[in-house]
């Protein structure tokens, strides 16, 4: 049984509204924990959040996406807006937690008061984000944060889950990455609103960028063609690039256009859907472990007097009655 917050729910959730950072950071770690009140908390705080431009930044590991994270946050602070920022880091397979975690992660921001980062464990989640993320993001807009970068751990082909929760989504690649179409069919260029070609100095670089740009060549008249922007994060190349593409991405969003609805509302199905499977994994666990012939089970299937088959249809048929 987790252990209850030594300050109230209602104190957590106004005192995050009001800005106490530690409040803040106090619910993305319920939240992170799956703790029984992190729920009612989010559902306190929804008046209170959708301000906030969310973008996340993904694409394969060695990309450079927490160097291009460390410039778009600067450029956001050159243009006065507060930012918070959210790492989904791999998690340790000892404590659970993210092993990179805050304290390493965009050092030259500790002393600003208005960037606040965050890390996320990815606990063994495959989908590039943790299922604590909209969570996360949302407790930070309601801290009051105009912009949140969503970094997600980099996993490669699976790695589209942060489209449906970003506003613009950046995918960033490198030179060399082979075929752009064979890209697509790993099933990353897909989520796709800005790609950016990082470490653009390398050779290659510019048959990437054409690769990109004749993928996304026949896009739909009244559909949004992915910019693809060279850049070189480690030195600052490139970066007020990136920054006109998400904001004219924003623009498009805000346009609600027809395939931008339709996009949206299929994003949000497939959201409901993932938190309702959620809730019933969750209740249906909780039934298991108060079964009392579920050990009898175990034991039967472990000595081999049992089929785990037969086992499991009794067990769903008593969880039906």
């Amino acid at each position: 049984m987790k252990r209850r917050p030594e300050v109230s729910l209602d104190a957590l959730v106004s005192a995050t509204i009001d800005g106490d950072i530690r409040a803040a950071s106090r619910l993305i770690r319920l939240i992170d924990d799956r703790h029984p009140l992190a729920r009612e908390a989010l559902k306190a705080l929804f008046t209170h959040a959708g301000r906030a431009l969310v973008v996340g930044i993904t694409g394969p590991p060695g990309a450079g996406k927490s160097t291009l994270t460390d410039c778009l946050i600067q450029r956001a602070r050159e243009a006065e807006l507060t930012v918070g920022v959210l790492a989904v880091d791999p998690s340790s397979p000892l404590s659970g937690g993210a092993i990179l975690g805050d304290r390493i992660r965009m050092n030259r921001f500790a002393l600003d008061d208005q960037v606040f980062v965050r890390s996320l464990a990815s606990r063994g989640h495959f989908g590039g984000v943790t299922p604590a993320t909209r969570g996360a993001i949302r407790v930070m807009d309601a801290f009051g944060k105009d912009v949140i970068f969503v970094e997600t751990v980099g996993v490669g082909q699976d790695e589209v889950d942060i489209a449906r929760l970003a506003q613009t989504t950046i995918v960033v690649a490198v030179p060399g990455m082979g075929d752009a179409i064979q890209a697509m069919k790993a099933g990353i260029l897909e989520v796709a609103d800005v790609f950016v070609v990082n470490k653009a100095d390398q050779p290659g670089a510019d048959k990437t960028v054409a690769d990109l740009e004749n993928t996304f060549r026949r896009a739909p008249a009244d559909g949004w063609k992915p910019p693809v922007v060279s850049a070189q994060a480690l030195h600052h190349v490139g970066i007020d690039d990136v920054w006109q593409a998400i904001q004219t991405h924003r623009g498009y969003c805000a346009a609600g256009g027809t395939r931008y609805r339709e996009q949206r509302l299929a994003d949000c199905r497939h959201e409901i859907e993932a938190f309702v499977l959620e809730s019933l994994q969750e209740r249906l666990a909780q039934e298991l472990e108060q079964s009392l012939k579920l050990q009898s089970f175990v034991e039967d299937i472990a000595s081999g007097a049992a089929d785990i088959y037969v086992a499991t249809e009794q067990i769903l048929r008593e969880l039906r009655t």
